[in-house]
C-alpha cells in the first residue's frame, strides 16, 4: 500500500490591531500541526509588506485597523505577487466594509464571536481553495452591504449574453447562499449538474471564486438585498 503523501502545513498570516486576537490565534495554531503561522501585524500595511515576504497560504485580515484598513490591504495582497488567499475577520454588527473587502478580493469571511477552533477550520477550507460561503451568515452581510452609496447611481449591469436561462437561475441561487445541493433540490437537478453549473458560470464571468459569483448576482441585479 502506498503511503498518502504528507501534506504541508498551511502558512497563516494573523492580522488584526487587537494583541489578545493574535496571541489566541496564535496559541491555538501552534497546537495544530497543520497550521504554522508565518507571521503576525497590527494593520494593513505591515500586512501587505509581510505577505511579500513570509508568502502565507493565508491571510487572516481584520478589517478596521489604524492606518491602512483591511480592504486596502486585501486589494493589494490579492492583486500581489504572494499568491495569498484572504479570509476576512469582522464583527457583523457594526463592520459595514465586508461587501468592500470581498470585491476587494477576499475569499471569505469570518465573525469574530466564532470559537477559534472554527476559525482555523475556516482557514483550512479558504486554503484548499475554496470560497467560505455560509447562507447563515454570508448572504445576510452581504444582502446588509451590497446597497449602492447613491441611490440615483446605477446598481446593476446587463447579464452575458453568453450566460444560459438555466444559468442565470443557478447563478440566483448562488447569490442567496444556497449549495449545490441545495440549488440541486430547488431545481430538480442532481448535484453533479449544480456543480457544473457553477463551474461553468466561474469561467463564463471570470469569478475568481464562489464568493464573486455572490458579488456578480448582485451586480447583475438577480438579487436584491434582503430578498
Amino acid at each position: 500500500m502506498t503511503a498518502a503523501p504528507v501534506r504541508a502545513p498551511v502558512r497563516l498570516l494573523l492580522v488584526d490591531d487587537q494583541p489578545l486576537i493574535r496571541a489566541g490565534l496564535r496559541l491555538l495554531a501552534s497546537e495544530t500541526p497543520d497550521l504554522d503561522v508565518v507571521g503576525e501585524a497590527a494593520d494593513g500595511a505591515e500586512a501587505v509588506a509581510l505577505a511579500e515576504r513570509t508568502r502565507p497560504d493565508v491571510v487572516l485580515m481584520d478589517v478596521r485597523m489604524p492606518g491602512m484598513d483591511g480592504i486596502e490591504a486585501t486589494r493589494l495582497i490579492s492583486e500581489g505577487p504572494s499568491g495569498a488567499r484572504v479570509l476576512v475577520l469582522t464583527t457583523f454588527d457594526d463592520d459595514e466594509n465586508v461587501y468592500g473587502a470581498l470585491r476587494a478580493g477576499a475569499c471569505g469571511f469570518l465573525v469574530k464571536d466564532m470559537d477559534l477552533d472554527d476559525i482555523l477550520g475556516a482557514v483550512r477550507v479558504v486554503a484548499g481553495g475554496d470560497a467560505l460561503i455560509a447562507p447563515a451568515v454570508t448572504t445576510r452581510l452581504i444582502a446588509a452591504f451590497a446597497r449602492p452609496p447613491t441611490p440615483a447611481a446605477p446598481t446593476t449591469r446587463p447579464l452575458p449574453e453568453a450566460v444560459t436561462d438555466r444559468e442565470r437561475e443557478v447563478l440566483t441561487l448562488v447569490g442567496r447562499g444556497m449549495s449545490n445541493h441545495e440549488i440541486a433540490g430547488e431545481l430538480f437537478i442532481s448535484p453533479a449538474t449544480a456543480k457544473a453549473h457553477v463551474a461553468r458560470l466561474l469561467g463564463r464571468l471570470a469569478a475568481r471564486d464562489r464568493v464573486h459569483l455572490v458579488i456578480l448576482a448582485y451586480e447583475f441585479g438577480l438579487v436584491a438585498p434582503g430578498r
